[in-house]
């Protein structure tokens, strides 16, 4: 099994993983046709990594953190957060997992129009009844602070720049101490110096936090600032990379793997 991280135990999936997939597989129906989104898709991701999933659109990038966030289910295979199987677990159970476990940016934001920013970001710890309103509160306000935006907590969606509705995103996918987050295309309705900026936000977030960032993206950005990289086409592992400084080392690459063959 590819790994995305150095010196990893391709069959282990003990505490240095975050994420593990096995023999990942997902099909669609299209009419009277069945659509390929993932095929056989094995990945370790190590705790703490600021990854991005790459690929251009439709080479299951997108499928592939939907499955790792419990949102989608796999036609075959298996998924393992935290060590844990989850492939077998019914909805309840997953939204469980989630609630407590993953964080989610949307390309969209997906904020709620009616609500001010400290009430989307409270909105998830009502799906976590031991988090009482005393420490919802203070967690709001702590990570409004983080993410700059103390003065606009009482600013609903569209009084905010596009910037500020993502870093209220990002506030809320933080707030219940997720230890995974997950970022759809997060910087695609932003104009490069805002994305540049939330990348930046999120990659201090990841190091003082030790919080696992994963990205769905295309955006060279975000590929220049994560230290591991996974290349999808077709709905297949074509490329694992590590940061080596300024430049990448490729622990599998299916183009050169290819020719040496």
């Amino acid at each position: 099994m590819p790994s995305a991280g150095p010196a990893v135990e391709t069959n282990s999936k003990g505490p240095r993983l975050a994420v593990c997939v096995e023999d990942l597989s997902k099909d669609y129906a299209l009419g009277d046709e069945r659509v390929v989104a993932l095929a056989n898709v094995s990945l370790n991701i190590e705790k703490g990594v600021f990854l991005a999933l790459a690929g251009p659109s439709g080479s299951g990038k997108s499928t592939l953190l939907n499955m790792i966030g419990c949102i989608d289910t796999p036609s075959r295979g298996r998924v393992f957060i935290n060590g844990q199987d989850v492939s077998g677990r019914t909805p309840d159970q997953l939204a469980g997992l989630r609630a407590r476990t993953i964080g989610f940016v949307f390309q969209t934001f997906n904020l709620f129009p009616v609500l001010t920013a400290e009430e989307n970001v409270e909105y998830p710890l009502h799906h976590v009844d031991e988090i009482g309103r005393r420490e919802r509160r203070e967690r709001v306000r702590h990570f409004l602070h983080v993410v700059g935006l103390t003065n606009y907590a009482r600013h609903r969606p569209n009084q905010l720049s596009g910037g500020q509705r993502q870093r209220v995103a990002i506030a809320r996918a933080l707030v219940a101490h997720p230890e995974i987050v997950l970022a759809d295309e997060p910087t695609a309705n932003l104009d490069h110096r805002t994305g540049r900026n939330i990348l930046r936000l999120m990659r201090r977030i990841n190091r003082e936090t030790k919080v696992t960032f994963i990205f769905s993206t295309h955006d060279p950005q975000v590929i220049r600032m994560a230290d591991r990289r996974v290349d999808l086409e077709d709905g297949q592992i074509v490329r694992l990379g590590v940061r080596a400084r300024s430049d990448w080392r490729y622990a599998f690459d299916r183009a050169r793997d290819g020719d040496d063959a």
